[in-house]
C-alpha cells in the first residue's frame, strides 16, 4: 500500500522534513506504509551535499536549508509541486542508479500527458526541455532548459526527498542560485511553455504516470549492501 497525501497551503521546510523522517524510519521498521506526498513550500533554496558556495548568489534573498539530499542548489516555492517520495527499495531493489533513473521516467511520462517532451542528459540529473523557440547556445546547440529537479536520500535503504515539477513557479526566483551548479542552461515551466496547466492537473498526471512507471517497476537485483 501506498499512501498518497495532498498537503494544503504553503508547508513549512522543516514541517516536511521531520514528517519525511519520522515517516520514513517507520517505513524501515516496518509499521508504516510508503508514502508519496505532494505539496508546495514558501519560496526557499535548499542545499544538497554536493553544493558549492558559489552557487549560492544572493544568500540574503530567502531562506536557505541543508537539505541533505544528493545533488546541489535548488529552489523551492509557490507554483513548484514538490512530490516527496517515501518507498522501501529493500522490496524494489537496492538499486540507487536505477531508482534515480525511475524517477526521471516518471516525471518524464507526467510531462508527456500534457504533450511536452522531457529529455534527460548524461552528467546532469533532472528532466530538460529542449527550446527551439529561443535562441542556440554559442556553440550552436538547441537551448535547454530545466523544468524538473531531481534529489533524493536514502536511510535503512527507504528514500525521502524526490522531485520538483515547475508548474507556474516566479522562475525570477531561481536567480539567487545556479540551480543544480548549472550555468550554461536556464529553467523553465509548464505555464512557461504556453500550458495553462492547474496544479490539480499535474497531480492526476503525477499518480497515472507512477502507476504506469513505478507502480508495476519489477525489483531490480539486490546491490551489495553499502552499510
Amino acid at each position: 500500500m501506498i499512501e498518497w497525501r495532498v498537503w494544503e497551503g504553503l508547508v513549512p521546510y522543516e514541517t516536511a522534513l521531520a514528517a519525511m523522517e519520522d515517516r520514513a524510519g517507520r517505513i524501515a521498521a516496518g509499521t508504516a506504509d510508503e508514502a508519496v506526498w505532494l505539496l508546495e513550500h514558501p519560496p526557499i533554496y535548499t542545499a544538497g551535499t554536493s553544493a558549492r558556495p558559489e552557487d549560492l548568489t544572493d544568500p540574503g534573498r530567502f531562506p536557505v536549508y541543508s537539505a541533505g539530499r544528493g545533488g546541489q542548489y535548488t529552489y523551492h516555492g509557490p507554483g513548484q509541486r514538490v512530490v516527496y517520495v517515501m518507498l522501501d527499495l529493500n522490496r524494489r531493489g537496492r538499486d540507487v542508479r536505477r531508482f534515480v533513473s525511475l524517477l526521471e521516467a516518471w516525471v518524464i511520462a507526467t510531462l508527456a500527458e500534457f504533450g511536452v517532451k522531457g529529455e534527460t542528459r548524461a552528467g546532469r540529473v533532472g528532466v530538460w526541455v529542449v527550446r527551439p523557440d529561443k535562441p542556440a547556445n554559442p556553440d550552436g546547440t538547441p537551448r535547454e532548459d530545466k523544468i524538473a529537479a531531481i534529489g533524493v536520500k536514502l536511510r535503512r535503504w527507504v528514500s525521502f526527498h524526490g522531485i520538483s515539477v515547475n508548474v507556474e513557479p516566479d522562475l525570477g526566483h531561481f536567480g539567487g542560485i545556479v540551480p543544480c551548479g548549472i550555468r550554461e542552461h536556464g529553467v523553465t515551466s509548464l505555464v512557461d511553455l504556453g500550458l495553462p496547466v492547474r496544479m490539480e492537473d499535474v497531480d492526476v498526471a503525477l499518480r497515472v504516470a507512477f502507476d504506469r512507471v513505478l507502480g508495476a517497476a519489477p525489483p531490480a537485483a539486490e546491490a551489495p549492501s553499502q552499510g
